[in-house]
């Protein structure tokens, strides 16, 4: 458990948290949420001592230990990885120093046997016996192979070292377990492995994430951190937001009997603990959800932008022809022999794990870069609007206000207090039309470009990574606005409920070709699986 009484913070006239009271109780996993600048990151390092409040404490219960996923990727340098994860432990992995210290004088003595036999029986209360074995465990799941075990972590890649980063944080099943963005560069396979682990872990978990589709699978409670006071709900990101939304109608609608508010929370909290699996962690949820009182949900301040795409003209049934694509970058082949038909409708979902191919497809029908060999054609009745993974170009040196800069590429030459009306759907509001675009934010920058392609009118969008520094209420808006899009589209993204809602229709890129599969995202994982799982029992 992890006590939270009357911490405030400030910088400068800045108000992050004031008096905030909470307590997180073991066997609860907490998604920690908030918009972009709000302090998700910094309340963590509060909780970890990393930084201290201006007023308040935070107490750990008597005895326990608490594991924080560290940032610094480089820390660990010239240590062995398997070591690094251990140190995860610091009690443990002190122990194991002193002792190997002791015993390798050359004048040993009766008090360095005395001492010696007093580590031994803390090494053995701590679990150390087991330790290199369960470390191996982690790393494993994670997809950190035994033959990287004995190397430096110099010797590994950025999204290897991350692993083992956080096998650091959970080895030695700590008490309290801090999580910040945990699934960042981590490959499909390692996060599922991770949701697992945290969905049958019996202590207390606080994570920030992004990913909604991870916060649905493993979080028992929503921590909403809003206008610096933090409030506990129950149930996972997706509980979260729909009840917020459902309060917020019934707030609206005054004159609507108690009644009838209640027989729809009922309906409401039915429908989401009808659709809880039988893992532990959503058994756990569901009794909890049950339980829940019309006074306990309540209309959320999250403003969302509004993100809604158009299309100007009915789009054709010949959208594109890509024949025979291939592309070599420095000396390694990106793109091998690619070829499909986009049909009418399809929102097609590019996957793999090579993310400069998806780029480069990408630029490549967009006329930014040409194939070494192959072809590919628009259909005549398509319009295209692209959203580049690096958009840094539309925003360098830029002078012009927002409004000026959105002008640009506005086809009927809008009035200003029609694009003031737009920006201000994207949250940009008053006199915040007026910045200077080359000094927004990165989520600031992709609100700007999606409100270009929103503009353009386009029936058939093609989106790199479009979820990129955004925060998770624009995440959502801007699923919800993809998933009612009426023209088609060709998208990547690293969000697994982005995918899922928007696919009908996943393309994998690999290093030998491409695989094509009409499914949803789910139904190609399951399928991917189960290929695996078959090839695996004839090797």
């Amino acid at each position: 458990m992890i006590t939270v009484t009357d911490v405030s913070l400030r910088y400068g006239d800045r108000k992050l948290f004031e008096d905030v009271n909470i307590k997180f109780t073991p066997g609860n996993c907490y998604g920690l949420i908030g918009a972009n600048g709000a302090g998700k990151s910094t309340f963590l390092k509060i909780l970890s001592g990393e930084i201290e409040a201006q007023t308040g404490s935070v107490h750990l219960g008597p005895g326990e230990r608490l594991a924080v996923l560290k940032q610094n990727h480089f820390e660990y340098e010239e240590e062995e990885v398997l070591k690094v994860v251990i140190m995860g432990h610091t009690r443990l992995y002190e122990v194991m120093q002193e002792k190997d210290a002791i015993y390798m004088k050359a004048d040993f003595t009766d008090e360095d046997g005395i001492k010696a036999a007093e580590l031994e029986g803390e090494f053995a209360e701590l679990n150390g016996w087991e330790a290199e074995s369960e470390a191996a465990i982690l790393l494993k799941g994670l997809g950190i192979e035994e033959e990287l075990h004995t190397k430096k972590m110099a010797d590994l890649t950025g999204s290897e070292k991350v692993k083992v980063l956080l096998a650091q944080a959970l080895f030695g099943k700590p008490d309290v377990l801090l999580l910040d963005e945990p699934t960042n560069h981590l490959d499909i396979k390692a996060i599922q492995w991770l949701e697992e682990f945290l969905i049958n872990f019996e202590n207390t978990v606080i994570v920030v994430s992004h990913d909604r589709h991870f916060l649905n699978k493993v979080c028992t409670h929503i921590a909403d951190l809003d206008f610096g006071k933090i409030q506990i709900y129950v149930g996972n990101y997706d509980f979260w937001y729909e009840s917020s939304q459902l309060a917020l109608r019934m707030a609206q609608d005054q004159n609507k009997k108690k009644e009838e508010k209640i027989k729809e929370l009922q309906a409401f909290i039915a429908r989401f603990s009808a659709n809880a699996s039988k893992s532990k962690q959503a058994t756990s949820r569901k009794k909890l959800l049950d339980k829940i009182q019309l006074d306990d949900i309540r209309p959320s301040s999250r403003k969302y932008p509004y993100v809604g795409f158009t299309p100007e003209r009915e789009i054709g049934n010949d959208l594109l022809r890509v024949e025979g694509i291939s592309k070599t970058i420095d000396g390694v082949k990106v793109l091998d022999n690619i070829s499909f038909i986009m049909n009418k409708d399809d929102k097609i979902a590019l996957v793999g794990t090579n993310e400069l191919a998806k780029t480069t497809l990408f630029k490549i029908l967009m006329g930014e870069m040409e194939p070494d060999s192959g072809s590919f054609k628009w259909g005549v009745t398509t319009s295209q609007a692209y959203f580049p993974k690096d958009n840094s170009q539309y925003f360098e040196n830029s002078d012009l206000t927002l409004v000026d800069w959105l002008r640009q590429f506005s086809p009927n030459d809008q009035s200003e207090s029609f694009l003031r009306g737009f920006l201000g759907r994207m949250l940009f509001s008053g006199e915040e039309v007026l910045k200077k675009a080359s000094v927004l934010s990165g989520g600031e920058k992709v609100r700007c470009m999606l409100s270009k392609m929103m503009l353009s009118g386009a029936n058939v969008l093609l989106l790199d990574e479009p979820t990129n520094h955004l925060d998770l209420e624009s995440i959502t808006a801007l699923n919800n606005g993809l998933i009612n899009y009426k023209g088609s589209m060709i998208f990547s993204s690293h969000d697994h409920q982005f995918i899922q809602t928007i696919a009908n229709r996943i393309i994998e890129l690999t290093p030998s070709g491409m695989v094509d599969k009409q499914v949803t995202y789910d139904e190609y994982l399951e399928d991917e699986q189960l290929q695996k799982q078959i090839a695996a029992m004839y090797n």
